[in-house]
Formats: structure tokens, sequence, C-alpha cells
């Protein structure tokens, strides 16, 4: 049974596969090719740097080229005082260049004028400022409340809101970027101020994380409807294609995944919903660490499942394959855009590290699987896959063992009674049919019957007809012809039983 169930394992995941491939011991991700935030960062901008050098040293050698046909066509007095005025023309569009490169990384690429309207004093609610048509005014204010309250205490506290402040508003003129250049905007803000914070507090990485929770917790909030799901990407229509795929999913057992959870156990059936309930909730809130916050507590109710199965700790071998059933169950709304905005936005220590990165990292897994879950995975042949892929069959369902209405939760056991019946019916329907193809077959073996009798008679009748001889009735003297047949009629009755006398009964 051991050899067996290992042989049915398809779904297995190593823990080294969780870690970034540069083997720098944090955690990597599917988004970011098997790389931890910190390694792709690093990598991107080294391509970065050497696309922008290859783009400025192509515009520079194309100015030249330029230059030299201008100069050939010039008079002999304009060449004479071109090489200055080239050079002067030339020098201020070096500075300019400078000047644009660096304001991609400043703040707003807005004129300052239109950046004025921006309260001095931090209890205005700076969100009267920055308005944009579909984010909650209610939900940014309590925020901006909420972080005021929190920096009063912090001596940093009014330069690091000044900081946040004018990025959020600065971030409003940026709605038109790709999402990956939004993320980098945030990411290189969250790293300045991570640094600028671990220098104050003099290394004190708690307090640098605990400021910089409150930080994602204020600029999110403000900017959540401007950077979750932007037009500029395909995030909708991931979410639309992971969606289809679980639906079409929606036959896969517990059985084939080899998730070790028994759900008639009530105390296991209520941590399955409790997860299925948190892995929902996550769309519901705003905040990337709130959403870390709903996959974590969806983790740790599946680990007591399994615990409360097994009756002894789950090992990540059940964990990985019981996530991927959770998540098969809930179909969690926006679930790339979920990830992505995660991914994009969160304070990437977070993500790198700690209990919260473990389980994001086999979140993604489990939905990378999901996208490419086969035949294979699920100790399935091609067709009978095929089948159940496009709904034209059914696998059996398991029969509830041992299991009684008292011993099982109410909706288990209505469930269990729905399969016993749907199984009843199915029985009840061949049965159907047997009984309808026996009786068709015992109508046409009466006919069959019937048809032989006749024809055996009808042979008999012509094979030995009745003669009779001349007989003299002796009352009458008179004698009777003979004749060769007997009338069919004659016969009739003679073969036919005397009827029934009526009986008279004496009173």
């Amino acid at each position: 049974m051991t050899s067996q169930r290992s042989e049915r394992r398809g779904i297995h995941l190593d823990q080294s596969e969780l870690l970034c491939k540069k083997g720098c011991g944090f955690y990597g991700n599917t988004a970011w090719q098997g790389l931890c935030s910190k390694c792709w960062r690093e990598e991107n901008q080294q391509d970065k740097q050497i696309q922008e050098d290859w783009a400025l040293a192509a515009r520079l050698q194309k100015e030249e080229e330029e230059a030299a046909y201008a100069g050939r066509h010039q008079t002999q007095t304009h060449a004479a005082i071109s090489p200055l005025s080239k050079f002067e023309e030339r020098k201020p569009k070096k500075s300019s260049k400078v000047t644009s490169v660096t304001k991609f990384f400043t703040p707003s690429t807005k004129p300052p004028p239109k950046k004025d309207p921006v309260p001095s004093e931090p209890q205005s609610s700076p969100s009267s400022s920055y308005t944009v048509g579909r984010q909650s005014t209610v939900d940014a204010d309590r925020a901006t409340q909420e972080f005021i309250d929190f920096l009063k205490t912090l001596k940093p506290g009014r330069d690091i809101f000044k900081q946040c402040r004018a990025f959020t508003e600065s971030m409003v003129y940026k709605r038109d970027m790709r999402a990956d250049d939004l993320s980098e905007c945030v990411q290189d803000f969250y790293q300045n101020l991570s640094e600028r914070l671990l220098a104050q507090f003099k290394g004190s990485t708690d307090r640098v994380e605990s400021v910089m929770d409150e930080v994602e917790k204020y600029m999110m909030t403000r900017l959540y409807e401007q950077v979750f799901c932007p037009e500029t990407t395909d995030d909708e229509k991931k979410d639309l294609a992971i969606q289809k795929r679980i639906r079409a999913l929606h036959w896969v057992t517990i059985a084939m995944l080899c998730v070790p959870v028994d759900e008639d156990i009530p105390e296991v059936s209520d941590s399955v919903v409790k997860a299925i309930t948190d892995v929902i909730e996550m769309d519901s809130k705003r905040v990337p660490k709130d959403k870390l916050a709903c996959i974590t507590r969806c983790s740790k109710h599946i680990f007591n499942a399994i615990k409360a199965t097994k009756r002894e700790a789950a090992s990540a071998d059940d964990f990985l394959p019981t996530l991927i059933y959770v998540m098969l169950k809930a179909n969690p709304p926006r679930l790339q855009s979920n990830i992505q905005y995660i991914t994009r936005f969160c304070n990437p220590s977070r993500l790198m590290t700690g209990e919260d990165g473990y389980y994001f990292t086999n979140l993604c897994c489990a939905v990378a699987f999901i996208e490419k879950l086969d035949a294979q995975s699920l100790n399935l042949s091609s067709e009978e896959f095929e089948l159940y892929m496009s709904g034209q069959a059914s696998p059996q369902r398991p029969q509830a063992s041992g299991s009684s209405p008292s011993s099982s939760p109410s909706s288990s056991a209505a469930l269990s009674q729905v399969h016993k019946r749907l199984d009843l019916l199915s029985g009840l329907g061949v049965r159907q049919e047997r009984v309808v193809e026996e009786a068709q077959q015992l109508e046409s073996d009466l006919i069959d019957w019937t048809d032989g009798v006749e024809n055996k008679m009808q042979d008999i009748l012509e094979s030995f007809p009745l003669e009779t001889e001349a007989i003299t009735s002796p009352a009458t003297g008179t004698t009777a012809g003979s004749s060769s047949a007997i009338d069919s009629e004659n016969l009739e009755n003679d073969l036919l039983p005397p009827p029934l006398q009526p009986q008279v009964f004496a009173g």
C-alpha cells in the first residue's frame, strides 16, 4: 500500500526548490523566475543599465553622423564657426539627457505648479489632495489617521510622513506607467527609506520592520485602486484563465491528490472550511501584509487539518497537495491579480524570509501546479483525464466508511446521503434498462412460439386428413354417405369441452 501510494504521488516539491536559484538563502518566487526580490532587482537593474547605455551610445553616434553630414553641406563661413556652435548645442543636450534619466527616478514628472496644493500640517488629512475616481475615501482617511498616530511616538515621524505623502501624491502622475515600472518605483522607495531608518535607529531591524509595515499600510491603502490590476497589464486575463481552469478541475478528489485529510472528522472539516474562507477573504484586503496574513491563516488551518487526521505533525509533502485541494475547492476571486499585487508592492523583506514568505511561496507553487496539472499527476490515463475535463464522465465518488450522522457533521452527512441517493438512482436505472430488455425478449419469444405452434398444427392437418365410412343408423335405418373429410366446424365443436350446466341447489 505504501509503495502504491508513493507511486501515485505526482505532486512533490523539495524544500530547496522554494529557495532563490542564486543560492542566497531567501525564498524565490515564480513571478521572479525563481529568484528572490533582491536578486531579481539586481539582475533587472543590470540589464536595464546595459540597455540604457546601448541606447545612449546609439543616440550619440546618430547625432555625430547627422552633424558630420550637415557640416559637409554648409558653406565655408558656417564651417568655420560650426565646431564651436556644435559643441555649444551638443553640451546642453547631454545635460538634458542626464536630467531626463534623473527625472525618471524622481517622485514626479510633472512641473512644480501642479504639486502645490499639499497641506503643510499632517493633521489636515492629506487624502483631500489625493483624489482618485474609484478609491475609497473612508479607508484612505482612516489609514492616514492611524499612520499619523503611529508616527507621533517617533522622533523622525514628521519627516517620514512628509516623504510618504509626497511619494504617494507623485504616483498620481504615473498611472500610465507599466506595472513593473510602478513596482520598481515603490520598491526603490521602500529600500531607500529602510536604509535611512536603519541608520537612524542604529541597526534595530525590529523597529525598522514595524515602521515599514505602517508605511506599506498607509501607502498601499491610498494607491490600491491605481496599482491593483492596472489596465496596462494582462492580470485580468490571467484571473479568468485560472478561474476557468479550476472550474474544469472540480471533479478532482482527495484520493487523486493523495491528500492526508479525512473530512468526515468534524475537527478536520471545520479546519478545511476555515482555510477556504481565509483564502477567499484575501481579495477583500487592500494592504499586501493583510493579504499575506490571510494566506498564513489558511496554511495554519491546513496544518491543523492534517494533524487532526494523522494524529502527528504534518510534513511539507502533505501540505502542498492539501493546499492545492483547498485552492480547487475555494477558487479564490482574482487570484492572479492578488499574487501579482503582493509580489510587486509588498515589503520585500517579508516575502524573502519568515513564515509569510514561506506560505506565499507555497501558494505560488500550488497555483503553478494547478495550471500544469495533468493525467500523470493524478494517476489517470489520458483518456480518463480528457473525459473528466470535458464533463463527459465523472469519477466514482468514494463511499463514506464507518460514518454515521452522530459522528459526522450535518453538512458531511447530507452530502453523503446525496451521494448514496445518486448511486442508488444510477443502479435503478441500470436495472430498469435490463428489465425492459428482458421483457422485449420475452415478447419476441412468445410471438415465435405462437407462430411455431400454428405452423405445426397446419402441417399435421395437411399430413393426416380425417376420413369416415358409411354408417347405418339403427334408429332411422338411413345410411350416411361417406365423406372424405369432416366439416371443420363440427370437428371444432367435438373438440371443445361440453358447456357447463347450471346447478340448482335445494333450499
